[in-house]
Formats: C-alpha cells, structure tokens, sequence
C-alpha cells in the first residue's frame, strides 16, 4: 500500500483580537502541512457496547492503523513546528502562562512548547517540600478566576488546596488552543544564533532532541538533533535539573553573556524581581522565571508560585511586541528589525 500522500496549503485566516493585518501577515507567511484523515468502518457483528456487566465490547481496530494514526499526526506537528513564530522552553508554572496568555492574545501566531520531561507542568504539581498546596500571592491570583480554579482567599495570598488543580487546568486549556503545540520528552540541546540583514547576532531558533536521546550522549555518539526556527524564543527552563537554567547558560558558554548565581532565599524581594525584570536577554530570546535568577543573580523565592505566573504573563506580552517589531522571510529566520 502506498503511504498517504501530503499536501501543503495555506494556513486558514486567524480569527480573534489580533489586528487584520497581523492576522493576514501570518496567513499568507505560514504554510501547513497535513496528511489526509482515514475512517475505518465499523463491521456488522462488531458494534462497541458499554456494558459493565461483562458484555462491554470495543470496535475493532489493527495494531498498524493505531500507529498510523499517532505517526501521521505527530509528523504533521514536526513538519509545522519546524518554522514557529515562537518557540517556549520549558512547560512549568511560567512557561504554560506565558503560552496560555500568549496563545490566546494571538491566534494567529504558531506557538511551539518544548518540555524535557515526560510530564509537563515543572515543579507546579506539588507546592514546596512535596506538599500539596500552592500558595500565589496577589495579584496574580487573577489567572484563577480566569481558569475557573477554586482557591481559598486568605486576605495577601490565595491558596489552591492543590497545585496539581491548577496545572492540569492551565495545561488542559493551553492545549486545547489551536495555534499551540506541545512536544514533551523533548529538549532544547542549543540554540540556533545567527546575525540578522543588519549584522546583529541574534537567537533564531533552537536545536532539539528527545531528552533520553540528549541524556545519552555519554555513552553513544552520533545521534544528531533536529531544529525549530522561529523569530521568537522564551525560554522558562528553572534552574534544576539536568536542563537548569540551560538558555543563560548556553548564551555564556558561547561568549554571548555572563550569568550570575541566584541568590539566598528572600520570598518578598525575589517575585517582584522576577516579573519586572522578566525581558528579551539577548536578541531574540526572553527569559524568565527562575532561569532569570541564575541569569541575574535574584535570590530565590521558595515555594510561591505567583512570580512564575506573573513572569509568564509578562514574557507573553513581550514576545507579542517582539514578533511584530521583526521582519522574517518564509523559513522565519529574521531579516531586522522593522522600521516604523
């Protein structure tokens, strides 16, 4: 049997508050890439039943149509996030903000996530000491109302009976946006940095890897990674972890910037720090969250929650302003900085 065979089309018209003319500047620069669908009819005799009473039945399906099914669509991601508007790196608490708010503000851009782990949500499954509460400060309490997250209100500060309650819903509304994809058991292994028409060097992508692909390197060579281009990189990576504080870090190590060390414990200084200084780093790159602390030497801030949100928010809104001031061709590699 042949493979499917895939087609090319124009990305459809973005609908929501971006303006007409952003929206008609990514539809007629993006392309996207499908494979057609296949439906399997149900055979007589063999109709699924929900009968909990020991008749339960399922449609019949063949070990190789549930591979096709997972290939053809995971490709078709690949094949489009390899030309992003903007790449996040790391899906905690800061990163799925930054892409909720981010996604949903603008439709119409391509908005690609990076998580290293098997399950994305960072450190915000569990609030500090493997406790279950999440503790946010005001006001960033705000992104729960607007999830619908229940919270009990204790006059400076909310508290989620359970930080896995606002995770699972962040991550579950994010991923439901359609201009957001999620690659998780992925890493970024390095950053594409090149000079743009105007001889600025600047981050334009990032190298990719499967993280047990990456972790392995050690002990097998020659297992080259792939790329994602995209004008716009945030990059939220924490800083523990085998991938801590990976963007700064890789900056320093190519010469391009010096990073501190995050400083001791000091809760009521360190989120405020956090969120205003949350900003484009190097050219083409934002960084945020506690990845900022090692970059700017911020003390840490223990086990709130609210500057991580609040950074996302705020790296939301600067990757916005960012994409619009750039001109890129086609493959999204970035021309210069417009001219008003």
């Amino acid at each position: 049997m042949a493979p499917p065979t895939a087609s090319f089309t124009s990305a459809p018209a973005a609908t929501g508050p971006s303006p007409a003319a952003l929206k008609q500047q990514a539809a007629n620069k993006q392309k996207t890439f499908s494979l057609p669908r296949q439906h399997y009819d149900i055979k007589a005799g063999k109709e699924p039943k929900e009968d909990y009473d020991g008749n339960f039945q399922f449609a019949d399906i063949k070990e190789s149509i549930t591979s096709r099914a997972m290939t053809a669509r995971y490709y078709e991601d690949m094949m489009n996030a390899a030309v992003s508007d903007v790449v996040i790196i790391g899906a905690g608490s800061a990163g799925l903000s930054c892409a909720y708010k981010l996604g949903k503000a603008r439709p119409d851009l391509r908005i690609t996530i990076l998580e290293a782990s098997v399950a994305p949500g960072g450190g915000a499954w569990l609030g500090g000491q493997l406790m279950s509460a999440m503790v946010i400060r005001k006001p960033a309490h705000k992104i729960l109302d607007e999830l619908e997250v229940p919270y009990e209100d204790e006059g400076t500060h909310v508290v989620v009976k359970h930080a896995a309650l606002f995770t699972s819903t962040i991550l579950a509304k994010t991923l439901a946006l359609p201009n957001v994809k999620l690659f998780n058991a992925t890493c970024a292994e390095d950053l594409i940095v090149k000079k743009d028409a105007d001889g600025v060097s600047r981050v334009n992508g990032v190298v990719t890897n499967y993280t047990l692909v990456t972790l392995a390197h050690g002990l097998q060579s020659c297992m080259d990674p792939q790329t994602m281009t995209a004008p716009v990189v945030v990059s939220f990576c924490g800083h523990d972890g085998p991938f801590g504080a990976f963007a700064v870090k890789r900056l320093e190590s190519a010469g391009l910037f010096k990073i501190g060390d995050m400083g001791p414990m000091d809760m009521t200084k360190s989120e405020g720090e956090i969120v205003n200084n949350t900003r484009e780093l190097f050219p083409g790159i934002i960084v945020g969250g506690m990845e900022l602390s090692e970059a700017d030497s911020h003390p840490r801030m223990g086990a709130s929650f609210a500057g991580m949100i609040s950074s996302g928010v705020r790296a939301s809104m600067i990757a916005s302003k960012l994409f619009d001031s750039l001109d890129c061709d086609e493959f999204g590699e970035v021309q210069g900085v417009r001219t008003q």
